[in-house]
Parts: C-alpha cells; structure tokens; sequence
C-alpha cells in the first residue's frame, strides 16, 4: 500500500509539473509585432517614453531611430549625424532620449521636441557604447566592449554627461540594467556567456563582483529587470529568453520565432515583452504577469 502511494504521488506531481509547464508556455505564446525587414540588422535598444510611444534604432538603414506605432507599423523619426549609428536607447526624467552611439563613440541626447541631437559625453577611451541603462536620478551605467579583444568596460555616466570608469577588468561587456531598487548592477559578457552582477552604492560605484549566471553555448545580448526584480537575459542566436529570478534561479524560457534576440522591452502596463529581432529586422511579443 505504502509502495502504491508513493507511486500515486509521484504520478501525480509529475502531472501537476506538466501542467504548470504547459500553463507557462501558454502564457508566453510569442506573436510578430512587426513585419520583417523595416530595420536593418542592427535593430536594437526598444524603449518606451513618458507618453508610452515605442522607439527602435535602426529603422530602413542604420544611424536613424524608428517610431514604432501599437499597431505595429513603423515610421522614421529621427537621422543621426553622419558617423553615428544608435545601439540603445533611455529616456530621463525630463524625457530627453539618450543613445549609445557605437561607431561614433559617443553617448548622444536627443530633444525630443526639437529632434535636436547633441553629444552628451564623449571620451576617447570609449571603445564603443554598447548598451545603457539610467537611474531614477539621471546617472547612466554603459557598457563598453572590444569585440576585437574580447574585452570590455563599465561607466558610469553622471547628469551632466561627466564620465567614470568604474571597471576595465571585464570581458565583452554587453547587456546592462539595473534592479528595481537600483541597488544591482547587471552586466553581461557576449564572448564569454556570463552575467555578473555588482552592489551599487549611493554614490554610483560598483562593488561585489559576482557570477550570476553563465552558458555554454549561444551568445547574450539585450537585458531588462521586470517589476519583481526577475531578470530577462537575451539568448542570441539561440532565439530565447531566459527569465531568472533575483537569485540567479531559472523561472521560465521563452522560445521565439527569430534566433537573434538582440534586446527587450517591457510596454508601460507591464503586459508584454517586446523583442527585436536581428535576423527577422523586426519585432516579436509575448505576455507577462
């Protein structure tokens, strides 16, 4: 009898865990969001701004950012200078847009009633923003990477556009962002398949290195924190999204149509991810709690 129970409970969760994973990939059932091929391969660095509109570099060829409408048709928005092209874009408090320019080695700020452009920060010793993310009061965190060494850079950007290298130990630095609290750091290595995460201290310097998670095969890109503090990590060429929670657990994969997942954003309510897609050169969706 007590062999016929335990065989019973074990049947039974095995069904209980099917279920939840079913119910999972229910919930994370992936749609396009836009056609194929309106940006180009570089297609990246999605972000909403106060009013709730979507932007995305690269729209038609590169150096240009991309109005995303919530029919998921595109329009253009904005060309860059000559010798910049966009690879991720923030907003501030203000609603002036921030862009990590990487052929031009700069952090450019846009107006967003002028279109204005201007170089925000610029630093010699910029191998090439990559990917930003930005504090509740302004400060911007950059990553840095040389693809050709396989190395990389974090920065800290303050408001003002002053700048401050808080590491250079660091392999191809490429996804950043921060925790709801702001209190972590995340960073990613394309190269070497490993996030990190950092304490961040009131100040804005970066302490406590630590392995997060790390891979054997694919590559990462593009990272965002939802609500809760889970982490959504960008599998390129594997067309995933991981999602972790704060304490490095693995909650959910999300399988997408693309296999290049080059960055994610969530919309202002909080319903769903978007996800641009390099190989696609367009956009996908999947809900969230």
């Amino acid at each position: 009898m007590k062999k016929t129970m335990t065989r019973y409970s074990l049947s039974l969760a095995l069904f209980s865990l099917l279920s939840s994973q079913t119910f999972a990939q229910k919930q994370s059932k992936v749609e396009d969001f836009t056609a194929e091929n309106l940006f180009t391969n570089n297609i990246e660095g999605p972000n909403f701004d106060k009013a709730g509109n979507l932007y995305v570099v690269n729209f038609k060829e590169d150096g240009t950012i991309g109005k995303v409408n919530p029919d998921g048709t595109c329009e253009l928005f904005l060309t860059l200078p000559k010798g910049s092209t966009a690879n991720a874009i923030q907003f501030d408090k203000a609603g002036n847009m921030y862009l990590a320019d990487f052929s031009g080695h700069n952090v450019l700020k846009v107006d967003m009633k002028t279109k204005a452009v201007s170089t925000y920060c610029h630093n010699d010793a910029f191998n090439q923003p990559n990917d930003i993310c930005i504090t509740k009061k302004d400060v911007i965190f950059a990553s840095d990477p040389s693809w050709k060494n396989s190395t990389g850079k974090i920065w800290r950007i303050d408001k003002g556009g002053k700048e401050t290298l808080l590491t250079d130990q660091m392999g191809t630095t490429n996804g950043i962002c921060l925790s709801p609290d702001e209190k972590t750091l995340y960073v990613n290595e394309s190269i070497q398949r490993k996030v990190w995460a950092f304490d961040v201290d009131l100040a804005g310097n970066i302490s406590k290195k630590r392995l997060f998670a790390s891979f054997e095969d694919g590559g990462l890109d593009g990272m965002k924190c939802d609500a809760k503090g889970n982490l959504y990590v960008c599998r390129w060429g594997l067309g995933k999204i991981l999602v972790f929670s704060k304490k490095g657990k693995l909650l959910k994969e999300v399988q997408l149509k693309g296999l290049q997942s080059s960055n994610l954003v969530f919309s202002p309510n909080g319903k769903y991810a978007y996800v641009t897609l390099q190989d696609r050169k367009g956009m996908e969706r999947f809900k969230v709690k």
